[in-house]
């Protein structure tokens, strides 16, 4: 299977729908216009691509200078465990640069897979949790 990986600038908000729910992350999927804004306020996109489908994305805030935030790292379950989140990581790091920290909330499922692709965790970080789901 080959697989593109790039950089988009936005993503069909269907399209993305069906990428969230085959990968499995918990996100308001049925919340179109919530996960329309989550899609447009993100300034860093990377997608994985096999013949044109999406499989996997990165949706990140950063300011390429600083700070980058993976907000979500999501690959679709039929073909998770092929190395397509550590290279869509990788392509976010190529983008944005070695100058920039990286940060990101795991999901409790995801603890053991971060350590393995670079990150360390972060015992200094807070957070005000959202209100409403």
């Amino acid at each position: 299977m080959l697989i593109e990986y790039q950089q988009e600038s936005t993503l069909a908000l269907p399209e993305a729908l069906t990428l969230y729910r085959a990968s499995g992350i918990s996100r308001p999927t049925t919340d179109e216009p919530r996960m329309a804004a989550m899609l447009q306020q993100a300034n860093l996109l990377v997608t994985a691509r096999a013949n044109g489908q999406l499989i996997g994305l990165a949706r990140c805030l950063t300011d390429y200078s600083w700070v980058t935030y993976i907000a979500d790292l999501l690959v679709d379950q039929r073909v998770q465990q092929q190395g397509i989140g550590r290279q869509l990581l990788a392509e976010v790091r190529r983008l944005v640069g070695p100058q920039s920290q990286y940060y990101l909330h795991s999901a409790p499922t995801a603890m053991d897979y971060y350590p393995k692709v670079g990150f360390t965790l972060c015992q200094n970080a807070f957070v005000i949790a959202r209100e409403s789901w």
